[in-house]
């Protein structure tokens, strides 16, 4: 992350000052058109308190906390700006937008040794605010991770749980081929048998035992029963 972008979005808006927050990187700037169109603000008004107020900071063009006489409570704001991002991002626009910072890599990459430095995709576990942070989706393993760097703060649902995948849908493109390695446990140079890879207390660990266990009974037993 350079910061240069954070000087390029702060441009006196709201907007450019809530992009400039550390940890909000992983956001894009909605613009202000789609805002302002009612259609895309369908049911948002259930959903945010203060909504109009929220909207009204939103699209201020010059929003300056440290003017006022009192502290700014931005907090509908913010939650509105959220819930918009994540219908914005599902828009083509919205996906070209996200797709400058996937290839320039602000969203991180994948953990995964045999992902091979894979470029990740931010994702949500819920649709609904306040129940998950972010996640980043990784399109060549296909897991989630959690994210390294202060974005991981940031609230799942202002991406929501669709936007890796339509993103991949509307880029074919980008959509990496399966890792052709994996990983092979071993011991002394020999691969390990599942079993011992399993937890102590497993199904499959106790009928084993028991298998084992029963053997030698079995056999004293019946050498009892000839004396």
């Amino acid at each position: 992350r350079s910061n240069s972008s954070h000087i390029s979005i702060g441009d006196g808006s709201w907007i450019g000052w809530y992009l400039g927050l550390q940890g909000h990187d992983f956001l894009c700037r909605v613009p202000l058109d789609y805002i302002g169109d009612k259609f895309h603000l369908t049911g948002l008004d259930a959903m945010v308190p203060n909504f109009s107020q929220a909207l009204g900071l939103i699209i201020d063009p010059e929003f300056d906390p440290k003017c006022w006489d009192q502290p700014v409570d931005t907090s509908s704001a913010e939650l509105l700006y959220g819930l918009i991002h994540a219908r914005y991002i599902m828009t083509p626009r919205g996906v070209e937008d996200m797709c400058l910072k996937y290839e320039r890599g602000e969203f991180g990459i994948c953990p995964r040794v045999y992902c091979k430095g894979q470029r990740a995709l931010p994702v949500g576990l819920s649709d609904h605010h306040n129940e998950s942070h972010v996640k980043v989706y990784c399109p060549r393993c296909h897991d989630i991770f959690r994210p390294r760097s202060r974005c991981a703060l940031l609230d799942g649902a202002v991406f929501g749980t669709s936007f890796p995948h339509n993103f991949l849908m509307q880029l074919p493109s980008l959509r990496p081929q399966a890792p052709k390695e994996q990983y092979v446990a071993r011991l002394y140079g020999f691969q390990l048998h599942k079993k011992a890879l399993m937890p102590g207390g497993s199904p499959e660990q106790k009928s084993s035992k028991s298998v084992l266990g029963s053997s030698p009974k079995s056999g004293a037993s019946r050498s009892i029963r000839r004396l």
